[in-house]
């Protein structure tokens, strides 16, 4: 194997130029079991401890992980675990992919399942893989006592060494590794306490190297030999079917090797990217429209405004709604509206295949990609190329991103490059490539939500009663995750954060059309509470503007029993200086909301002047339980307060007639750098279970930021993107 230097050897090249680095880049082996690393040479195993744990005779300790690095950190969070109970030296533990095995590296959330969503890498991997490092210590430790002849007893470990204080000795894991395979693998084994952890709670350095220096390998710099690359005309509206094509002009341009028809449109398969492209331009495609989608983003949000108007499905109830309504002092209601999203993520999809035939029969399949839910994927291809599962190899890259994008129970891109490869006949390597107009036009989208709410006050001002009427379409039904997302036709995804309502109102009701509509639809970072966050949020502060209450004081009371909701809020407050400040040029917003068990609260400051509003501050506290690592914490918090930002300012998705409107980051905007505000962070500590922290930092900042505009005295954002500029 070798890779595409081209952009790589740039970016090498500019970095040694301004910092003198020396850079070793290894080309060759980089797709086997040892993952996409960029060290070019491997270590040496002494000690296979388990699957998830081996020690080389250098002391290089390898771990394997099973969850997509996509950005999160997953690489330092799943290390770190092992090497805290292994006592290993982090200078010398290595990260790497594991290969895609349901049986070994499931997520132990999702059955017998591999994959990596929810914010669940850490919280599914806490306990496996500190007892996999602690596995891997007792049988080094075995090993020196043995060698030694003392009781394993007498001996410490620290630093990747194990010491017996009594005489003195200590020896490195590498010297012990041999020795230490010969062991017994232990039926017992005794995790630390939390007083005890050297490393879970620090800031380490990041597994994920390689990509400020350009050797880190992304899908899209495998190049193996005779490799074709793949571009698709994809019907350009939902539900539209091909009806015939004209190739004629595409087979002309220089280095385009074939085109084939797929099930989802045409493939030009060419020996680069720009001959792919060009051909596909050339193509003359006749689309079948009889079944296509006509309806547009405003016509359908009018059907979902009339629909609200109809009691949904009931997803919680709790006391006697329409009775308290009907005592009620004062009622106030409101309407959200929500477009699509699309996922953005800064390298779009891409896969490469590799197929293997015997008489005409597949054997086997390989694939290098950043994926997500590997079994599903290998699932998908097993059954287009008629072959077992298990057949189905991933090499598992790191993404430039994903944000639920990548995580298709569909695998539609990666089914899309396997039925190129299929069609095209040959066992040669195939790199599906998607354009960025590609996925922001063909993809898959956060779906449109219409939300209605109405609150009942009593005489005193206390929140007596509170209907949510959510509508919007299930991104679960029909997928592999409908038997247990999906219960009485309440797509709990759909529902999430407001049928959990943390508030203590008497009378609740929250209720669920789900509508059906041709557009493709997929979770998005942080799922439903996407939506119900901002609905909640917002809508909370207007009924504390009716009872004449602070919003803070408002939660507070509301939160009576939710200690960990309060935790974050009071210090969320307390770090922004929002209380007692009285510069009537700033005003405070404030949202909290917990999302996949981790808790979050922003506050937002905003200044005001005659050119208008400006997003000053975010400060931001988070309670994620045992904090794994507090530094990729906060920058799960702070990427995910950009990543919110984007649709609560800019961000759009339009459907006319069936087709999106937009194509590329200059109409369908997402924040600039220029945009993003300062951002404070404060993770609470906590000897809690862990969870994570991958997505929760997105719901809170749309609601805060709202809050904040409106105690401004600009109006209330009922509507995403925000109509009012902020700067």
């Amino acid at each position: 194997m070798s890779l595409n230097v081209s952009r790589r050897s740039f970016i090498v090249g500019s970095a040694q130029a301004g910092a003198g680095l020396v850079l070793g880049v290894s080309l060759a082996g980089c797709a086997t079991d040892e993952g996409m690393s960029s060290d070019t040479s491997m270590p040496k195993k002494g000690l296979e401890a388990n699957a998830f744990v081996s020690v080389a005779t250098d002391g290089t300790v390898t771990v394997q992980i099973k969850h997509l690095e996509m950005g999160q950190g997953t690489y330092t969070g799943l290390a770190t675990l092992v090497a805290e109970e292994l006592d290993a030296d982090w200078g010398q533990v290595r990260a790497v992919n594991s290969e895609a095995n349901p049986e070994k590296y499931n997520n132990l959330f999702w059955g017998k399942f591999q994959g990596t969503g929810g914010s669940t890498a850490i919280a599914n991997s806490f306990m496996q893989l500190r007892e996999a490092g602690a596995a891997a210590k007792a049988m080094l430790v075995a090993a020196a006592a043995s060698s030694w002849g003392v009781p394993a007893s007498e001996l410490t470990t620290d630093k990747g060494q194990v010491f017996h204080s009594a005489s003195g000795r200590q020896i490195g894991y590498g010297q012990l590794a041999e020795l230490a395979a010969l062991q017994k693998v232990p039926e017992k084994i005794t995790l630390k306490e939390p007083s005890q952890f050297k490393l879970i709670g620090q800031k380490l350095p990041r597994k994920d190297s390689g990509k400020t220096n350009g050797t880190a390998v992304f899908t899209q710099d495998i190049q193996l030999p005779g490799q074709l690359t793949a571009l698709v005309a994809h019907p350009p509206r939902f539900g539209a079917k091909l009806k015939s094509f004209d190739a004629t002009n595409a087979r002309q341009v220089p280095g385009v090797v074939d085109v084939v028809q797929i099930s989802n449109g045409v493939a030009v398969l060419a020996n680069d990217y720009w001959q792919a492209k060009t051909g596909r331009d050339l193509l003359q495609i006749q689309w079948d429209d009889s079944k296509a989608m006509t309806k547009g983003s405003d016509q359908l949000m009018a059907e979902y405004k009339d629909l609200a108007k109809k009691p949904g499905l009931v997803a919680v109830k709790t006391g006697d709604v329409d009775s308290a309504f009907a005592q009620a002092d004062k009622v106030i209601e409101a309407e959200f509206e929500f477009p699509y999203l699309a996922h953005s993520p800064m390298e779009a999809m891409n896969c490469v295949v590799q197929t293997k035939q015997v008489g005409g029969a597949y054997q086997s399949a390989e694939l290098w990609y950043g994926a997500q839910l590997h079994t599903g994927d290998q699932m998908s291809v097993a059954k287009l190329l008629g072959i077992e599962p298990a057949k189905v190899a991933i090499n598992t890259i790191f993404a430039g991103g994903s944000f639920g994008r990548r995580a298709n129970p569909a695998s539609d891109y990666v089914l899309e490059a396997a039925e190129i490869a299929k069609a095209y006949g040959k066992d040669v390597p195939v790199k599906l490539v998607w354009s960025r107009e590609d996925d922001t036009r063909a993809g898959y989208y956060r779906p449109m939500y219409f939300h209605k709410l109405k609150a009942g006050l009593d005489s005193k001002g206390t929140l007596v009663a509170w209907q949510h009427r959510i509508v919007g379409q299930s991104i679960i039904e029909g997928t592999l995750f409908e038997g247990f997302l999906v219960k009485d036709g309440i797509d709990h995804t759909s529902v999430e954060g407001a049928s959990n309502l943390p508030y203590a109102i008497p009378n609740l009701q929250v209720e669920l059309h789900t509508t059906k509509v041709e557009v493709p639809v997929l979770w998005w970072r942080s799922v439903g509470s996407t939506h119900t966050a901002y609905a909640t949020e917002c809508f909370l502060d207007e009924v504390a503007r009716a009872a004449g209450k602070d919003p803070v004081e408002l939660r507070m009371a509301l939160l009576t029993d939710q200690p960990r909701h309060r935790g974050v809020l009071a210090l969320a407050v307390e770090q922004s200086g929002m209380k007692g400040n009285s510069d009537k040029n700033k005003a405070y917003g404030v949202a909290v909301h917990k999302s996949f068990d981790t808790y979050v609260a922003q506050v937002v400051e905003l200044s005001k002047s005659s050119s208008g509003f400006k997003l000053e501050k975010v400060t931001c506290a988070v309670d994620c339980g045992v904090p794994v690592n507090p530094d990729v914490i906060k920058a799960q918090m702070e990427g995910g307060i950009g990543f919110g930002l984007s649709p609560a300012l800019y961000s759009e998705i339009h459907i006319d007639n069936g087709a999106v409107r937009e194509s590329n980051f200059h109409d369908y905007q997402v924040i600039r750098m220029r945009d993003m505000p300062k951002v404070d962070v404060h993770v609470v500590p906590s000897t809690e279970p862990p969870t994570g922290v991958g997505e929760p930092g997105t719901p809170v900042i749309g609601p805060a930021v709202a809050n904040a505009l409106a105690a401004a005295g600009g109006p209330v954002e009922r509507r995403l993107p925000m109509k009012t500029p902020l700067s």
